[in-house]
């Protein structure tokens, strides 16, 4: 018996070695960088050893909050950027998604379009402002056109490049079971081209984030990005870290949303 005993140890191996478990839940974790960094330089001015006349500390960056949430600024300009984002990172991406379905799926197509598409891609943010300006006005449709451009290349991007490479068993085992261009499209390169198109939509959700900040800047009387501007004129960078946090924030937020909705997409992979 203790021959056997000692055969079946060596089979199963070693006990695994005991984890302690992380005594932050997972969703603190994140926010042991940044916290620590804050405390650093608190600490580092009020010692003295750090200069802190251009680079407010941490602790006037919250007061500057608290400011902005008494006297209501901050709710209103936080909505003003919501809504713009929302608006256009919809458009943007209903819009790539069509185009890139498009191109994805028809040979002729990708070839004529795509050249222009990613040579659109390379050109900066801040280059489209004054032709936006000048076709659109100084209001929100200029603005949120500016939002739907950045939003709109991840997205097309991931289908462009996802649907012609998709697995070619595939297609033909649909086309063996009779199915056409549109059921080939709907029941296989789609699902195929998911798991790409859910990170070129938090690419591109990413990247309306970036160019609200251009888009605001574009003559607004209301938003974050107007804070920035209102912050460098008046001369109080506090105002000015207090909108770049702000952005991290909601960006950080909307991001985390984003991958829990697209990953209920995903469930059907976990299942196969």
């Amino acid at each position: 018996m203790t021959a056997a005993f000692a055969a079946s140890a060596l089979v199963a191996g070693p006990p695994a070695p005991r984890t302690r478990p992380w005594p932050l839940p997972l969703g603190l974790t994140g926010l042991i960088v940044p916290v620590s960094l804050a405390v650093l330089l608190e600490v580092l001015a009020v010692s003295g050893l750090w200069q802190h006349r251009l680079v407010p500390t941490p602790s006037a960056v919250a007061a500057e909050l608290a400011l902005l949430w008494h006297s209501g600024e901050l709710i209103s300009h936080t909505l003003a950027t919501l809504a713009r984002v929302a608006t256009g990172f919809a458009i943007g991406t209903a819009a790539a998604t069509a185009l890139g379905i498009l191109t994805g799926t028809q040979p002729l197509v990708f070839r004529l379009l795509d050249p222009t598409v990613q040579a659109l891609r390379a050109i900066p943010s801040i280059a489209w402002v004054p032709l936006f300006v000048l076709w659109l006005g100084i209001f929100e449709a200029s603005k949120v056109a500016l939002i739907a451009l950045g939003a709109f290349f991840p997205v097309y991007l991931a289908l462009a490049t996802t649907l012609p490479r998709t697995d070619r068993g595939l297609i033909e085992l649909g086309r063996a079971f009779g199915m056409g261009k549109l059921a080939l499209t709907v029941k296989i390169l789609l699902p195929a081209a998911l798991p790409a198109w859910t990170t070129g939509v938090r690419g591109g959700l990413g990247l309306a984030w970036m160019f609200v900040v251009a888009a605001e800047l574009m003559g607004a009387s209301e938003g974050l990005g107007y804070l920035l501007t209102d912050g460098q004129q008046a001369g109080r960078p506090q105002l000015i870290l207090a909108a770049i946090v702000l952005f991290a924030i909601l960006g950080k937020l909307t991001d985390a949303i984003a991958a829990a909705l697209l990953g209920r997409t995903l469930v059907w992979q976990d299942c196969a």
